[in-house]
């Protein structure tokens, strides 16, 4: 083999379709390696691998990443603490959302220095010998040492798959998922952010597309929580377990309707408390939007009245408008008294879910009292919806 030969293809001299194939293989293992063991492993204890596929991800993020285990979850703990505020290392509402697209992995260095935050939030981290020795002090290694196996193994060629290796994760993980992930797509949780699905099929950034689910649920191992939703991690993660090498410790419960339930019980008061979001969305689906629909044909207007942005506000009261647009909306409502009223009881029932500090006898009654307002208010949708709620139950997940 001449020098040429192998500054052009490496000691390998692969064919194209034998370098596509390492490529795909290196990247998804990155990818694998942050979800499974940085994301759901490491930052939300929602699940554990056999020691030896832990270390392999350890190793693997420091080979083809440089970051941190201790700092990477501190970072991800503090975004969920503080999300959509300015302290949000990562939030497109309070940082701009080209910011965080373009820029997200300067976020992540300026919150990785801030060396306050890793010590509040990085509770439960390895810190063996190896970490404090050369995972961390010495991280920027394991990308030099896999520049040099790209280059070994194919040549110029593999210093450009190299280069797409050091960029994969801040333009999918800190770009894509950090950025688009709370800025554009489907929801089906109204949880207290901004977070969307960016598509149902989580298949590329293994299963990180399903951003919505995981901040309704974060220490659920599993993100596809609908019949229609692809989870590749989560299958992933079943295959571990199936040969011993994981072990699932928390998946997101579903919600299931028990029959006859004269009165909301502690099992009811338990559901909404644990699905909240779900209730929530619900709520919005099945009493808001109806009577919206019923005002707006009484009034002979048609839906292009009021915006697609405005009428998604309805589900939580406008959180995120600016304060021209809240009052559009809030003098909307005013105008559409059944419209009134239903948004008015979302609130109450939101109040009484979020009354930690009350007793649960306390909570109980409150959500009792509801349902009998609710069922006394003479709104249909509104009516049914409270019936829903008293036999409301949790049914938990197979893990």
């Amino acid at each position: 083999m001449s020098l040429i030969d192998f500054l052009a293809a490496g000691w390998t001299q692969s064919p194209a379709w034998w370098v596509a194939g390492y490529f795909l293989l290196v990247t998804q293992l990155t990818i694998f390696s942050v979800t499974l063991f940085l994301h759901r492993s490491a930052a939300h204890r929602a699940v554990d691998f056999h020691p030896l596929v832990a270390h392999f991800f350890r190793f693997w993020t420091w080979l083809t990443t440089a970051m941190v285990t201790r700092e990477w979850a501190a970072i991800h703990r503090k975004h969920h603490a503080k999300v959509e505020t300015i302290e949000d290392p990562h939030s497109p509402l309070a940082h701009g959302i080209w910011n965080v697209v373009l820029h997200g992995v300067v976020l992540y260095q300026e919150a990785r220095r801030d060396r306050e935050l890793v010590a509040q939030y990085s509770a439960g981290m390895h810190d063996d010998w190896i970490e404090r020795n050369l995972y961390t002090p010495r991280n920027t290694w394991g990308p030099s040492l896999m520049l040099f196996i790209n280059f070994f193994l194919f040549g110029a060629i593999g210093v450009a798959i190299w280069a797409v290796q050091m960029l994969w994760i801040p333009i999918m993980a800190a770009g894509i998922v950090n950025g688009l992930g709370h800025w554009w797509g489907y929801r089906n949780f109204e949880t207290d952010d901004c977070s969307t699905n960016l598509t149902p099929w989580g298949l590329v950034i293994g299963g990180e597309e399903l951003h919505n689910n995981h901040h309704a649920f974060p220490s659920s191992a599993k993100f596809a929580l609908r019949r229609y939703e692809v989870d590749i991690g989560w299958l992933a993660i079943r295959g571990l377990q199936a040969i011993g090498l994981a072990k699932v410790l928390r998946v997101a419960p579903t919600l299931a309707l028990r029959p006859n339930i004269a009165l909301p019980d502690t099992d009811t008061l338990k559901a909404l408390v644990v699905a909240r979001y779900d209730v929530s969305k619900r709520y919005f689906r099945q009493v808001i939007m109806p009577v919206l629909r019923e005002e707006m044909a009484r009034a002979g207007e048609t839906r292009e009245r009021l915006s697609r942005r405005l009428r998604n506000a309805l589900a939580n009261d406008g959180r995120w408008l600016d304060g021209d647009m809240r009052q559009r909306l809030n003098e909307w409502v005013a105008h559409r008294p059944s419209l009134a009223t239903v948004c008015a009881f979302r609130d109450q029932l939101q109040a009484v879910i979020a009354r930690t500090a009350s007793n649960s006898e306390a909570r109980l009654q409150a959500l009792q009292d509801w349902c009998r307002e609710a069922e006394a208010s003479r709104i249909r949708v509104l009516e049914n919806f409270s019936a829903q709620i008293r036999g409301m139950m949790l049914v938990p997940a197979r893990a």
